[in-house]
């Protein structure tokens, strides 16, 4: 499974650094494939999200017994590991592919900025939306890219160095 997970991260590396030429005078290429690897994951995000909620819970309530949950927060709970472990190995593989740390130790480490990313993106969204009075769209964008650049920086220096 390591062979073809590392054959896999060389073709996509491959193909990420094949456009990375016109942005050679603006960012190093770790950075580009760290950009182009976390869009690619955000829109397959997307797409598992928008298809658990449409074709698994047809919109629907989940009731778990104990508990239940709205159609939306359900579809983001079972979305996320897929999407997370599919950030993991494109990081792993693609980015920071010359890491020297044991995979469980990346593993254990890219899980911790997962969450501090997740508690960013809350207290920001409670900041700017409930606190500021702005707009929950450009709030949320404004938080996205400033959780970008605190996950790259610890991606690169905690996570895989």
């Amino acid at each position: 499974m390591r062979k073809f997970l590392k054959a896999s991260g060389g073709g996509i590396r491959r193909i990420v650094d094949f456009f990375y030429p016109p942005f050679r005078k603006y960012m190093s290429v770790e950075f580009f494939r760290y950009g182009a690897t976390g869009v690619a994951n955000l829109v397959f995000d997307w797409v598992i999200y928008f298809c658990i909620f449409h074709f698994i819970l047809h919109q629907q309530m989940l009731d778990l017994g104990f508990v239940t949950l709205s159609s939306h927060i359900a579809a983001f709970l079972l979305a996320f590991p897929f999407s997370f472990t599919s950030g993991f190995l494109l990081q792993k593989y693609v980015t920071f592919n010359n890491s020297d740390l044991r995979g469980k130790v990346q593993l254990f480490r890219y899980g911790i900025v997962v969450v501090a990313n997740l508690v960013i993106n809350y207290i920001g969204l409670k900041l700017f939306v409930d606190v500021f009075g702005w707009f929950p769209t450009p709030s949320r964008m404004a938080i996205t890219i400033v959780a970008a650049g605190v996950s790259y920086i610890s991606q690169k220096k905690y996570t895989f160095r």
